[in-house]
């Protein structure tokens, strides 16, 4: 299927005679506020099957935290003075806001841009595209921090965080969610089909899944590809989170945040630009 043709094309021709600057106008947020109109939009939608949704965001992780936690635990005993299990509750949480961040701004946002065709509809009203493509990432992020938080919750009720200090963490799921999220926006401005996210699967969330403290100590790594895994954006939301759950101080906080929060504005701009190719030529 062709990617659809929007009427925001004859618009920015219409506007005061310049196509092209327009169009650059309509690839990015009107203001600070448009994106939430597509995120209650998607709301709406996710409510009527949330308990489904909830359930399928939830157990890939529980299965991850109890099984390895439990059963590897046993063997392992304790990591960095606390249970195994415990220490990968926190990996647990990092790895749930990345996955449902990344699938969300990837398979339901393509389908609704290129199969529903959802964003064609938007853009007859005066949203822009850049404020289709912020609700979009504040949608997924929006369910990275609902999907985090539960286990947070799960976690604390088992005593493996500790309250109130893991609220902490709450702040730093919600821009981990922001950063994957933009980052898989990029895929979905690049895919042509369903079947491209499986590279971003295979080739960057999984490697990113295992190198970045998810399920050992970074200090378990050689030191080039400690340094390497530093780089990623999942080994800085895992040590802010770990330490808001077991409520230790964090080294580096500041440096840990600006990683994440670099991972959100450099793919929103990326953003803006590919899907301005590919939507408005």
């Amino acid at each position: 299927m062709d990617a659809p043709s929007y009427d925001a094309r004859t618009r920015a021709r219409d506007t005061l005679g310049r196509p092209h600057a327009n169009r650059w106008r309509l690839a990015l947020p009107a203001n600070a506020t448009n994106w939430a109109a597509v995120w209650r939009r998607n709301y709406l939608v996710w409510r009527k099957l949330a308990a489904a949704s909830l359930i399928g965001n939830l157990a890939d992780p529980m299965i991850y935290l109890f099984g390895l936690g439990l059963g590897l635990g046993l063997m392992v005993g304790h990591v960095d003075g606390v249970s195994y299990i415990a220490f990968l509750a926190a990996g647990t949480v990092g790895s749930s806001v990345m996955m449902s961040a990344s699938f969300e701004a990837m398979y339901s946002a393509f389908s609704r841009m290129h199969v529903q065709r959802t964003w064609e509809a938007i853009m007859h009203t005066p949203l822009t595209l850049g404020d289709i493509v912020a609700g979009e990432i504040a949608w997924a992020a929006s369910k990275a921090v609902l999907s985090g938080a539960a286990i947070m919750l799960v976690a604390a009720l088992l005593g493996y965080a500790r309250f109130p200090s893991m609220l902490l963490a709450l702040p730093v799921v919600a821009l981990a969610g922001l950063a994957f999220a933009s980052l898989a926006m990029i895929m979905t401005a690049l895919a042509p089909s369903y079947d491209f996210f499986m590279f971003y699967q295979t080739l960057v969330l999984t490697p990113m899944l295992l190198l970045s403290g998810v399920f050992f100590p970074l200090s378990q790594l050689p030191p080039g590809v400690r340094h390497a895994a530093m780089a990623l954006p999942l080994a800085h939301a895992v040590e802010l989170i770990r330490a808001a759950m077991l409520g230790r101080p964090v080294a580096d906080a500041l440096i840990h945040l600006s990683v994440l929060a670099a991972y959100v504005i450099v793919p929103l701009f990326a953003c803006a630009l590919l899907f301005r190719r590919r939507l408005m030529r």
